[in-house]
């Protein structure tokens, strides 16, 4: 098996363990968090209803700088978003990622805003 290939299954696995172990609900949604080599993305997520309550990215937008100061403008974002939409309480999804870098600096910077997890 070739390592790309081993490497791709693995996070499989890893997204489809966490997923089974959380759910979000309208009172304290799935805050799931995809990150790709040039952009970063974070949603909340209603899975009872199967809706996206509110969505931040860096497709379309200025921001500048690295990764890891582009994951905490969208972590900001997403909070001030889910602020709007009245939720404190989130579950995070760290969609089979290790808890590091550019996800732990969208999740502080989240925080800081007033979310909670």
């Amino acid at each position: 098996m070739a390592v790309a290939h081993k490497k791709q299954l693995n996070k499989t696995l890893r997204k489809k363990r966490v997923r089974a172990k959380i759910t979000g609900t309208a009172a304290r949604p799935r805050l799931t968090v995809t990150i790709s080599n040039l952009h970063i993305n974070a949603q909340l997520i209603d899975d009872e209803k199967q809706r996206t309550i509110a969505a931040a990215t860096t497709v379309g937008t200025k921001a500048t700088g690295t990764m890891i100061e582009k994951a905490a403008v969208v972590g900001i974002d997403i909070a001030k978003k889910a602020k709007k939409a009245k939720i404190t309480k989130v579950v995070f999804d760290r969609n089979g990622r290790q808890y590091a870098g550019r996800l732990k600096s969208l999740a502080n910077a989240a925080r800081k805003e007033g979310l909670e997890f």
